[in-house]
């Protein structure tokens, strides 16, 4: 249905056609750093994001430049977040996979992930959460899916890891996907399925929510609840490098 490879000049920018920005450091309604406690303060600088001419989008988490304000003070770092948000959506049936290398370093948190198209009108959880791939920094041999919604948001019972028997997902690219329909969800990590629930499974605690299109965020947070802070500055900076992200639907 739609794919971006990433192709192009060495420090331009996502193609605005498909991406857009979130921007600053998360405060909304009193609730700061994006509900998690996060360090960092996204921009849309090319220092932060930008297309690294080898047919990859590079996202750069960087020590914050001194004058810039965070919710807890001078900023520490920042890094960048993008998404597919009213530009390009993912229906059902489908797929949604993106081949990424992820950085390493305690504190880090890459994740590729899908929200529900009705929001922000319709507010999280309701619209609906697809985690496709989250990474805590400080364990690189290890991934994890997740599903959230109404009933069953935050810490979350639908969650499960994948890990790999003797590598680092920061030394080479692995594909992440998801497929999901009506009824059912399932995640892969390099085509290996490794995650599923249905609809029923959802029912114990709350509506099923994943019938709907969603739109696509790639981030690489740094800080907060999910890997603690960064034990080092010396991790930065630190990129996530993304392939590609195609995006399929199943002709009925």
């Amino acid at each position: 249905m739609w794919r971006d490879e990433f192709n192009g000049d060495a420090g331009t920018a996502p193609d605005t056609a498909s991406w857009s920005y979130t921007l600053r450091d998360g405060c909304d309604a009193g609730i700061c750093g994006w509900g998690n406690a996060e360090k960092e303060f996204y921009t849309a600088s090319r220092e932060n994001v930008a297309l690294d001419g080898r047919g990859h989008l590079a996202i750069t988490a960087r020590p914050a430049p001194p004058g810039l304000a965070c919710y807890y003070g001078p900023c520490r770092y920042t890094s960048s977040r993008i998404r597919t948000f009213g530009k390009v959506n993912a229906v059902a049936p489908g797929r949604v996979e993106a081949r990424i290398k992820l950085p390493a370093g305690q504190g880090l948190w890459p994740a590729f992930w899908l929200l529900g198209s009705n929001y922000p009108a319709t507010p999280w959880p309701r619209s609906g959460e697809l985690d496709v791939m989250e990474n805590h920094g400080s364990k690189p041999g290890a991934t994890s899916s997740a599903i959230h919604g109404p009933g069953y948001s935050g810490e979350t019972p639908f969650v499960h890891a994948y890990s790999l028997a003797h590598t680092s997902f920061a030394d080479d690219f692995h594909l992440f996907a998801v497929e999901w329909d009506a009824a059912h969800v399932h995640f892969f990590v390099d085509n290996t399925l490794h995650y599923s629930m249905t609809a029923r499974d959802a029912a114990r605690y709350g509506p099923w929510v994943f019938d709907q299109p969603f739109f696509i965020v790639l981030n690489l947070a740094v800080g907060g609840k999910f890997d603690g802070d960064v034990g080092s500055d010396a991790v930065l900076p630190a990129t996530m490098l993304v392939d590609y992200v195609r995006v399929y639907t199943v002709k009925k």
